[in-house]
């Protein structure tokens, strides 16, 4: 450790550490802009400029490395006038349009001029105007004039997103940040430049000019998009959510969320949302009161029973429904003696589940991908399916980690590839048995299973023999793949053989949690594929839409007696007979268990929009008018005290019930033979129904690009 005095106070830090670092380790605030402590150092902002004992100038704090015994004083009068010179610089080109701004009231500019701005300006000449750009539905880059080219921007393209879709051209006071020839910002972390632009120049467009920041109220919640369980902010005016914004978890999602978890809350305030139960009558949907509807449900779940059994009953759920309606809806369709349920409504192969009581789950935890050092993914789009997870393995690969894919197509995932196999969905596990074949050859031990050794299988071979920290992650392809239990049980193989942790990237928020609490189906059940195939005179559609989130679709449910939906939406108009609108997840109480095994619980941070209802609640009620035991919780705490009892809030489940073990499929009886389909996997902005519905996100370019790839395939 190296010994520095700051304003007099004795500090140790790391060598190599920043005079910056130290201060932030004594608690000492010194103004910055350019600095963040997730980026590069610039140097460029000049702000944290500090006096150094026996230096002949004020030296930038974010760049200046600590040495034994150095002196540094942060309040002297030479560093207060370095300050104050630097900001009468950065305020002289700088419009005076606060009062217009939308970063107008959290704007770290604007905080600093207060400290160390002069109370008038001796700048006489003409403001440079930089004119505007359009750089695509999400950031705004209106008022570009109030850019202070500090680069952060720049830097998060390059070093956290991958991608360098910003930068700066011209010199001087001619300096711009713009897009390459008029391009636009694609990336699916771009809002994060949002949050670490420090002045108003970043913006962003859906939430431009609706509410001022004072006006906001501010509560904790959870993404209900993919896996990683991302913390939020939510902003909310007038019982309307305005804004969504990260909360920091370094153990999560750092200070980082994806587009989709902040721009999707566009679609809880469209004109799409189911305001109050509907029930369909000669072919026109009625409106009708809660009690007339969960009546018209009840009787029809029993006429049901009666006339063709409690097998002809199901549920079909989604992985992106709270812990507690999961629970709840198992204990529902239970009740009446069904074991048809399930929330796996894109797999192929249903053979591939864990032991009932425990889940498939990422095998190490959400941290661990930024320190891995070799990594082989296999059947994933890394960077849509899984943003987040992209970003820490791009940041390993940042400090040498050595990346591998098994994958049908050139991955474009914006971080360095050390090797790639690819190959057509068909006959990866073909593949895959290639790589465990190579690894045998190196090892020098029996192959599990015979397997054609190419010159990339090999060097994905001698990869992942070599380092310390190693992780073999199957994506949503993989799990929803015809043969997804062979693919395990191969990569266990590798796993065991090259010391590589094995697990799954898991596809939606509760993916882990829904199985932990049965939301597959039990012994002599239906699953997914074969309660959409018809299997069906009563289903019961829980936060779902089968025409966009399964491979069968919908029609096999027009046959059906009686289908429910439950949704915060008007959806499966043309299937059900019932409507119920369910909250949504920023105006219930709930829980989700991301990748890692952990359990993340929320309050709503509004309320129910009309007769909007939360969905634990809907399913309560219905337990109650079927006579069924076990309903009788008064709160969502109360389920998920009996779904998953001892587990409390940001803890993790029993590492028993997490298992990756082959589903009876072991290595050497991996089927090789090609498979007869490709997975079905959803893309980046149609994974669920919020996604879907938000009119900026569905403007962007990887929502263009999936419609044109769907209707090309319908063509």
């Amino acid at each position: 450790m190296v010994e520095i005095e700051l304003d007099g106070q004795k500090v140790e830090v790391p060598p190599g550490s920043m005079v910056m670092h130290a201060a932030e380790k004594a608690g000492t605030y010194i103004p910055h802009f350019c600095y963040h402590k997730k980026l590069s150092i610039a140097a460029n902002c000049r702000m944290c400029l500090v006096d150094v004992e026996k230096a002949p100038k004020p030296m930038p704090a974010c760049a200046t490395p600590v040495t034994m015994g150095m002196i540094v004083r942060t309040k002297s009068d030479k560093a207060i006038k370095a300050q104050k010179s630097v900001m009468e610089f950065l305020l002289i080109n700088h419009p005076l349009d606060c009062p217009i701004c939308d970063q107008g009231g959290e704007c770290q500019l604007q905080d600093l001029a207060v400290g160390y701005g002069g109370g008038a300006s001796r700048y006489a000449e003409e403001k440079r105007v930089v004119f505007h750009k359009n750089v695509g539905p999400l950031i705004s880059m209106e008022e570009m004039s109030r850019c202070i080219h500090c680069t952060r921007c720049v830097r998060f393209g390059q070093e956290i997103a991958g991608a360098m879709e910003l930068g700066m051209s011209h010199r001087g006071e001619h300096s711009e940040i713009e897009t390459f020839v008029g391009q636009t910002v694609d990336s699916e972390l771009s809002g994060n430049m949002i949050d670490i632009c420090p002045v108003g120049a970043l913006t962003s467009k859906p939430f431009r000019y609706h509410a001022r920041t004072w006006e906001l109220s501010r509560r904790k919640s959870v993404s209900p998009h993919d896996s990683t369980g991302a913390n939020l902010i939510v902003q909310v005016k007038n019982h309307q959510v305005m804004r969504v914004v990260p909360l920091e978890n370094e153990a999560v999602n750092e200070c980082w969320i994806a587009d989709r978890d902040r721009f999707s809350y566009e679609a809880l305030n469209g004109e799409d949302r189911l305001t109050q139960p509907m029930i369909k009558q000669g072919g026109e949907w009625q409106s009708v009161d809660w009690l007339t509807a969960l009546e018209y449900v009840a009787n029809g779940l029993k006429q049901v029973k009666s006339e063709h059994g409690a097998g002809a009953i199901g549920v079909l759920a989604s992985p992106h429904s709270t812990v507690e309606e999961l629970a709840l809806a198992g204990a529902l369709v239970r009740g009446l003696g069904s074991e048809n349920i399930d929330s796996r409504l894109r797999h192929a192969d249903f053979g591939n589940a864990a032991i009932t009581g425990a889940a498939r789950w990422l095998g190490t935890d959400i941290a661990s991908l930024s320190t891995l050092q070799r990594v082989l993914v296999v059947g994933a789009n890394l960077r849509k399916d899984h943003p987040l997870f992209a970003q820490r393995i791009r940041q390993a690969a940042r400090k040498g980690a050595e990346v591998s894919a098994l994958v049908a197509a050139q991955p474009e995932w914006a971080l360095p590839l050390a090797h790639t196999v690819l190959a057509d969905s068909s006959v990866w596990v073909s593949a895959l048995a290639g790589i465990a074949a190579a690894v045998a050859a190196e090892a020098g031990v029996q192959p599990p299973v015979a397997g054609s050794v190419t010159d990339e299988a090999r060097a994905v071979a001698r990869s992942l023999l070599s380092g310390e920290h190693k992780a073999i992650l199957l994506g949503n392809a993989a799990a929803h793949h015809e043969k997804a239990s062979s693919l395990l049980s191969l990569a266990n193989w590798i796993g065991a053989q090259t010391g590589a942790t094995v697990g799954y990237l898991t596809e939606a928020a509760n993916t882990v949690g829904a199985q932990l609490v049965r939301a597959v189906p039990g012994q002599g059940g239906l699953n997914a594929s074969q309660m959409l195939g018809g299997g069906l005179k009563a289903a019961v559609l829980l936060n779902t839409e089968p025409a966009a989130d399964s491979a069968a679709g919908e029609a096999g449910l027009k046959s059906a007696d009686l289908v429910v939906t439950l949704s915060p939406f008007k959806t499966n108009l043309d299937i059900s007979d019932v409507l119920l609108p369910m909250a949504p997840f920023t105006e219930t109480s709930g829980s989700f268990v991301n990748a890692e095994g952990r359990l993340q619980s929320f309050q709503a941070v509004v309320r129910p929009l009309a007769e909007t209802r939360p969905g634990w609640k809907v399913l309560r009620v219905l337990g109650n008018l079927l006579g069924l035991a076990g309903f009788d919780a008064d709160s969502s705490q109360a389920v998920l005290a009996a779904a998953l009892p001892g587990v409390t809030a940001g803890a993790f489940v029993d590492a028993a019930r997490l298992s990756n073990a082959d589903a009876g499929v072991g290595p050497a009886a991996a089927d090789q033979s090609p498979a007869g389909a490709a997975p079905c996997v959803a893309s980046i902005y149609q994974l669920d129904a919020l996604v879907r519905r938000a009119p900026s996100l569905q403007l962007t370019s990887d929502a263009r690009a999936a419609r044109a790839a769907a209707q090309g395939v319908q063509a």
